[in-house]
């Protein structure tokens, strides 16, 4: 393998569970992507604060990038599927 399908494929891994997740019941309007609300009903302990923190981008809503980003953190649980 091509150290680039290397790398390409690592990251496949690393956002595979963030899809999952964030395409898991959490994401109640399926749209792909988490709002602050989607976050707080399966993780009652994000504050807005903590919210913000995993915004990289700042557009109010977690990608699958920002959700790996963030559990990878530890500041999101791991997805189970």
């Amino acid at each position: 393998m091509t150290p680039k399908l290397l790398a390409l494929l690592g990251a496949l891994g690393l956002a595979l569970p963030a899809t999952a997740w964030a395409q898991s019941s959490a994401d109640t309007d399926g749209d792909g992507v988490l709002t602050l609300t989607e976050v707080q009903a399966a993780n009652p302990e994000v504050d807005p604060e903590t919210f913000v923190r995993m915004d990289a981008n700042g557009d109010a809503v977690l990608d699958s990038e920002e959700v790996a980003a963030a559990q990878e953190a530890g500041l999101l649980p791991a997805s189970d599927g």
